[in-house]
């Protein structure tokens, strides 16, 4: 069954429901990701579903194409790629193709070494920011040094003692802003041309993988002859460093939780550091200043949000007010 015709005969019934879900579905293709599927993701993707096949039935109807690209983004933890999973598994289970890539795949380096020339950038732009401020001098640097040592020299706590602290702290932020989800970090004309070759209809694709050792880096021949809906799963899918993408989907959460749950599965060392804590309220600014470009927003707590709402509960998280 053709796409536009499988979507209107679904919504035309009006009486979708959620399948039954197996003890294991296809997940993202990023190697040695853990998708654990509880049944919080299932109730968000099943709230989010119907409103997604309204939203294919929409595009449909004004555009010619059987090629669709959903993003599913947010912060670290907020379920991306088990909603994704599943958003693909439903597509499948209705006879419609669906495969679901991760965007974690197509940064320039592996995540060791793009950790490290974050930290480096950070710590270069916040030098080179004193030097300009004239606040940089030697006696200063031991101080800087010996946080540095210690890891902690992203610490805002610091500015209580050393006032001068924040010139450091503020060139650091800046010289991390420029770099966070920029093409200096990400391959984002390569994920680009990868949609053009979907929607052009090339069956055949080769696809990135990206693991976290030296070794693990490769490329895969997908089919993508039977495949419809092209699901990306990742922080940065309703960027505008790269188009192609026809619905973004975005699930909201707060830094505190995205830091709760990078503690839970700590990956990577120091997953709760003053730096690490930087980069995710950096990156929680950004998905806040690209929010109005999503199709289907949804709270931490699954609800469907408008933008209105959304901006307004972000208001809240960080203790503002709102008058409407």
């Amino acid at each position: 069954m053709e796409l536009k015709q499988a979507v209107e005969a679904i919504v035309k019934g009006g009486n979708w429901k959620g399948p039954e879900i197996p003890g294991d579905i296809p997940h993202g293709d990023m190697p040695g990701d853990k998708v654990e599927i509880g049944e919080v993701h299932i109730k968000k993707a099943n709230t989010i579903f119907p409103e997604l096949l309204l939203k294919l039935s929409e595009m449909l109807e004004k555009r010619k194409t059987e090629k669709v690209v959903l993003t599913v983004c947010g912060g670290s933890g907020v379920g991306k790629s088990e909603i994704a999973s599943l958003l693909s598994y439903y597509f499948n289970q209705l006879g419609i193709g669906s495969y679901t890539l991760s965007g974690d795949n197509y940064p320039h380096r592996i995540p060791k070494y793009n950790d490290a020339e974050r930290l480096h950038i950070f710590r270069e732009s916040a030098l080179k920011a004193m030097v300009k401020a004239g606040t940089f001098d030697e006696e200063k640097f031991q101080v800087i040094h010996q946080f540095q040592k210690e890891g902690d020299d992203a610490n805002t706590a610091h500015v209580k003692e050393y006032p001068w602290y924040e010139s450091y702290l503020s060139g650091g932020r800046e010289g991390l802003r420029s770099y966070l989800g920029t093409v200096k970090e990400i391959a984002f004309d390569e994920i680009e041309d990868i949609l053009t070759q979907f929607k052009s209809g090339k069956e055949e694709i080769w696809l990135k993988h990206m693991g976290r050792e030296d070794t693990e880096l490769w490329y895969s021949k997908v089919d993508f002859s039977h495949i419809n809906i092209l699901i990306i799963e990742w922080t940065h899918g309703n960027s505008s460093n790269y188009r192609g993408v026809d619905i973004p989907i975005l699930l909201n959460s707060t830094p505190e939780e995205t830091l709760a749950h990078r503690r839970a599965r700590n990956r990577d060392g120091a997953t709760d550091s003053p730096f690490t804590t930087m980069v995710l309220e950096l990156e929680q600014a950004m998905l806040e200043a690209q929010a109005s470009k999503a199709a289907v927003i949804l709270s931490k707590s699954g609800e469907l949000l408008s933008y209105g709402q959304y901006c307004r509960q972000m208001e809240e998280s960080k203790g503002g007010s709102h008058d409407q």
